[in-house]
């Protein structure tokens, strides 16, 4: 019989330790050592470690021929531009997000489309083959070529994957199985990196792209050890308001295509949809100008996105004025103040500032300084910006506008939309003029105010 110790791991980076201790030996990551039990058969561990049958020669790295990678499509355009063009053969895909946001329903429909020309397999774990079914009649999915299996132990979906042999598998989720070699419950950091590690191989080996479902904690990250998004080729985060019909898909790390990638759907009856135009999403409809709103353009990959920023401020009845932003960094914003004070004299030290990206999405990029600026000064202006206008560019503790990536791509957007007027730091100035959109490049703070006064 297999004799079973207890040991701890760390949900960060994996690393075991025989006691418990409040800081992790190997990575230093406080509270993060959870305690599991592990089989320590010695077939069990020579299977866990064994090398692979053929292994590779050494060779010199000029020798290596350098080819462009075939791409299996899913048939959602949005999908497919945040993977980089479509599934690789042998990529190991892990998608997470919240319960209920729509992760099954994103893959269903994605082998559905694929399996009019590819072999794919739908492992399901959390969910029965009859409710699975069910989901597809719902959508009105052309499911007769997609093979399903309800399935949680990780060996028997190893020999059906072997047998089948399909080009596209899904796992409905990484937390829901379990190897029999570990006597660990299943969704234990040792069961999740065990059965991640074995999928893993097991796609290098007979080059099938493996897409797993994994679950989100209630901070947002990423349940298990750290180390499940180091193993894998590609991590996607699909992200929204369970109140709102728009789901955004953000690709973190990608192996075979460019990160920060952002797909847009939208939740209908029939299942997500992608959006053709997303910058109409982050755009609010006024009958009239309103003040304390801006229009900044962003990149979010390869795709520039027109998103609106609003701003309120108001007098402050507090000791302490409050700082509130949604959709963008809070500590950037206190910084934006105190260079809105040092280099143009407006001061909000009694005035709550309150900073919101319109549609739910996030912003992360600097470029974000100048319309947030812009928008609070509107507000506290109680003054409209003008009708058309767009900006974006990264403001300086020295008070300079500083050039933003890819610059030609948002303009070129903003006039395809109808904007006519863009305030652009002067590095980001095109040498060509754009139909329609007239350009006021500025260097510095105060004179981007100076244009608005």
């Amino acid at each position: 019989m297999a004799k079973s110790r207890t040991v701890y791991v760390c949900a960060d980076c994996g690393g075991t330790t025989p006691k418990w201790q409040g800081k992790c030996p190997h990575c230093n990551a406080w509270n993060t050592l959870e305690e599991t039990v592990e089989s320590s058969t010695p077939a069990a561990a020579a299977h866990r470690y064994a090398p692979l049958a053929s292994a590779s020669p050494v060779r010199s790295l000029s020798e290596i021929e350098a080819r462009e990678t075939p791409r299996q499509p899913t048939g959602l355009d949005e999908f497919d531009r945040v993977l980089g063009g479509g599934l690789v053969a042998g990529a190991v895909v892990l998608i997470g997000g919240d319960p209920g946001i729509g992760k099954s329903t994103l893959l269903l429909q994605a082998l559905a489309s694929m399996s009019q020309s590819a072999n794919v397999l739908y492992v399901t774990g959390e969910e029965s083959a009859e409710q699975v079914a069910l989901r597809a009649r719902r959508l009105d999915l052309e499911t007769g070529n997609v093979n399903l299996l309800a399935e949680i132990r990780l060996e028997a979906i190893q020999a059906a994957v072997s047998e089948q042999k399909p080009t596209v598998a899904v796992i409905d989720s990484i937390q829901t199985l379990y190897s029999g070699e570990l006597s660990a419950a299943p969704g234990s950091v040792s069961q999740v990196r065990e059965c991640a590690a074995q999928l893993t191989r097991l796609a290098k080996q007979t080059g099938i792209a493996i897409v797993m479902i994994g679950h989100v904690t209630k901070d947002g990250a990423l349940a298990g050890p750290r180390v499940l998004e180091h193993i894998v080729d590609t991590v996607l985060y699909f992200e929204g308001d369970t109140h709102s019909s728009f789901r955004l898909v953000r690709a973190f790390k990608n192996r075979f295509g460019a990160v920060n990638e952002l797909g847009v759907f939208a939740m209908t009856d029939r299942g997500l949809r992608g959006v053709a135009n997303p910058s109409a999403l982050f755009l609010s409809q006024h009958e009239q100008q309103v003040a304390g709103s801006c229009v900044m353009a962003t990149q979010e990959g390869t795709r520039p996105l027109l998103v609106e920023i609003q701003a309120l401020v108001d007098s402050s009845h507090a000791p302490n004025p409050r700082r509130l932003t949604v959709g963008l960094e809070g500590n950037r914003l206190a910084m934006l103040l105190a260079v809105l004070h040092r280099h143009a004299g407006v001061t909000t030290f009694d005035q709550d500032v309150f900073v919101n990206a319109v549609g739910g999405v996030r912003i992360t990029e600097p470029a974000a300084d100048l319309p947030v600026l812009l928008a609070i000064m509107s507000s506290l202006r109680d003054k409209p910006l003008p009708r058309g206008l767009i900006a974006f560019g990264e403001v300086g503790l020295a008070g300079e506008i500083r050039p933003a990536p890819r610059g030609q791509e948002r303009l070129r957007e903003a006039a395809k939309l109808g904007f006519s007027i863009a305030l652009i730091p002067k590095a980001n100035a095109p040498r060509q003029p754009i139909e329609g959109l007239e350009i006021w490049a500025v260097d510095r703070l105060d004179a981007a105010l100076d244009k608005l006064r």
